[in-house]
């Protein structure tokens, strides 16, 4: 009797279910998910590296692994995906060196301009060589060429590495020196010659699913480059609480996610740095957001809590570390500042959709939702803010949907049904299909919807009599691309499976917004703007949004999709004191409510699984 395994293939999130004893390449050609094999799979080129989360569920190395994987590497997971056998479930994750194509990531988002008044300075300073008649200490002869140039620098500590060289600094380049101070404070730095016009700093948002960084001339608050990566932790699971059952298992788990968090903001940080020609000596200053869970990884702290009633996070306040200590790339003495968060599931993220947006200092009310695997939902204006966090699953990123897949080369994103229920799509890449990615599984629903092939149930129905919607192991499904127009020869199907977790994720998203908005005593005609963030949101209709529940219904001209607001909101705390003592602010205003706890959760939950919705 033959036996099957299911195969979860990372980044993309694409699971496939299959036979006993294939090799990772064999499953990965069935999936349709690209792998590097310049020797074509025969284990003499070593470019099919991939990461096996679980060595029990593979067989053992072979020996043509040995040749080209040091045993430290097989040992943390390393495997060629030609000569590695499924013995079990796996997960496999495909680093960045083996893959054939990136997903699409947000990088950009709306950004309001600020004044320019980053915390980070530099003073080119020519100072007078010490005399018989002028015997002033090194230090105090800078801090009184500082003083001069301005008047809030006159009181300044100084990084005690830096002091000890400073007598070497400053003889060695003839007393010709630039001096970078953060926050009218502290020296950081301290350089020969004159390299004022050197002044970088770095806004990362550490997301679940990828790591956007941007990098930033604090002269002119212009980013000069942008990086982008899958965050290497979703080898460990796709969503947090995956990956904080990890962490709290030992130490060393706390310590794997949080260094595949540092190294992932290091490798954003040297692609920008490349791309910019910026030598990371001269990043000295970094803003990092991202939800709680990620906050407490990136610092090694203990997340434990945060998954447990009451969902109690360690700090809320923001965070300031030397580079040095997390070792992060830039100038070694330079601050990384991790920026407040509001409550265990509302994070530094969520904090900088609200500085990016500008909806907590607006007349206008609004509705803020950034839609991830967790997404945040606010509500409210200037006056009050009320939010709270909905576990809506990672459905919306292809994951747990039979052809899903993240937002990569030949992903179907744009999906339609024309008046004789034949389907359009349209690809990633403009290349042939593979699955589906979220935007497109939105699509399926809500013209399915429209034209009756699905009920406001959700269910299927089955008087319609049409050759796409077919019977298949006793289960019906509808079927968007026909085997011989895809990349794998197999058909690509949504199944009734695949649309209750569509219900499941938009019930979770509209139970958050209808409880905060009664809570607040609104209806959904008082809200004057609604704000949809984070990737996902970039990339769906909003008539079909709305149509199935997952926007508000309200006039199309007043949803606004705002993208990546998390990394924006970032370098707005980067380039200004002003918004970042306001982010503070926001932290601490922001009133959080936990859904669980409302009498009526459960009604509004399965009220919110039909289709159309009803109106909050």
């Amino acid at each position: 009797m033959v036996s099957y395994v299911t195969v979860v293939f990372e980044p993309e999130g694409k699971r496939i279910e299959t036979s006993l004893g294939n090799t990772v390449s064999q499953v990965a050609e069935e999936a349709g998910v690209g792998i590097r094999s310049e020797c074509g799979g025969e284990g003499l080129c070593g470019k099919c590296r991939v990461i096996i989360k679980n060595s029990e569920a593979v067989r053992e190395a072979t020996e043509a692994e040995r040749k080209h994987l040091l045993q430290p590497e097989i040992d943390s997971g390393y495997r060629l995906a030609c000569q590695t056998r499924i013995s079990r479930n796996v997960t496999v994750m495909i680093p960045p060196e083996s893959r054939l194509e990136s997903r699409k990531i947000q990088v950009l988002g709306l950004e309001r301009e600020v004044k320019l008044n980053p915390y980070m300075k530099k003073f080119h300073l020519e100072l007078p060589k010490p005399t018989l008649s002028d015997i002033r200490p090194d230090l105090e002869r800078v801090l009184d060429a500082l003083s001069q140039q301005n008047k809030k620098v006159g009181s300044l500590e100084i990084d005690y590495e830096i002091l000890k060289k400073l007598p070497n600094i400053f003889r060695d380049a003839n007393w010709d020196v630039t001096v970078t101070v953060w926050d009218d404070h502290r020296i950081v730095a301290v350089e020969p010659g004159d390299t004022s016009t050197d002044l970088y700093g770095f806004a990362v948002d550490i997301g679940t699913s990828k790591i956007v960084g941007h990098l930033v001339d604090l002269r002119s608050g212009k980013t000069v480059a942008i990086g982008s990566i899958e965050n290497p932790q979703i080898i460990h699971g796709e969503d947090v609480i995956t990956r904080i059952t990890f962490a709290t298992v030992n130490n060393a788990n706390l310590e794997t996610l949080q260094k595949l968090a540092v190294d992932g903001v290091n490798k954003v940080l040297h692609q920008a740095c490349t791309k910019a020609m910026v030598d990371p000596s001269r990043v000295y200053y970094v803003t990092v957001v991202g939800n709680t869970a990620m906050h407490h990884f990136f610092l090694g702290i203990q997340p434990k809590y945060v998954a447990l009633s009451p969902f109690t996070p360690a700090v809320k306040r923001q965070t300031n570390v030397a580079a040095k200590e997390l070792k992060i790339g830039i100038n070694p003495r330079g601050p990384i500042t991790f920026l407040p968060i509001i409550a265990g599931f509302v994070g530094a993220d969520a904090v900088a959709d609200l500085l990016a947006t500008g909806m907590y200092e607006s007349d206008e009310l609004s509705l803020l939702i950034d839609i991830g695997t967790n997404t945040e939902v606010f509500v409210g204006d200037k006056d009050d803010i009320l939010c709270s966090s909905c576990a809506s699953g990672p459905a919306f990123e292809g994951a747990h949907i039979t052809h899903g897949m993240k937002a990569v080369t030949g992903a179907i994103e744009r999906v339609s049904i024309s008046s004789d229920l034949e389907v359009e799509y349209e690809t990633i890449g403009d290349v042939k299909p593979r699955g589906l990615c979220g935007s497109a599984v939105i699509d399926v629903v809500a013209e399915t919807l429209k034209h009756g092939i699905i009920n406001s149930e959700g269910r299927f129905n089955p008087q319609m009599k049409i050759r796409r919607l077919r019977k298949k192991g006793g289960k019906r499904e509808f079927i968007v691309a026909w085997g011989y127009e895809t990349a794998t020869g197999k058909e690509i199907t949504v199944s009734q499976k695949d649309i209750r977790q569509i219900q499941l994720a938009k019930a979770a998203i509209y139970t958050g917004c209808s409880i905060l908005m009664k809570t607040k005593k609104l209806r959904e005609e008082d809200l004057d703007r609604a704000f949809i963030a984070g990737a996902f949101g970039n990339y769906i209709k909003p008539e079909n949004a709305k149509s199935i529940g997952l926007a508000p219904d309200m006039p199309t001209h007043k949803i606004r999709f705002v993208g990546n607001t998390a990394v924006t909101g970032a370098k707005m705390a980067l380039t200004s004191k002003n918004m970042r003592e306001k982010i503070g602010l926001i932290s601490k205003k922001v009133r959080y409510l936990e859904l669980a706890n409302d009498p009526d959760f459960n009604q509004e939950f399965i009220k919110a699984l039909s289709f159309p919705r009803q109106r909050i």
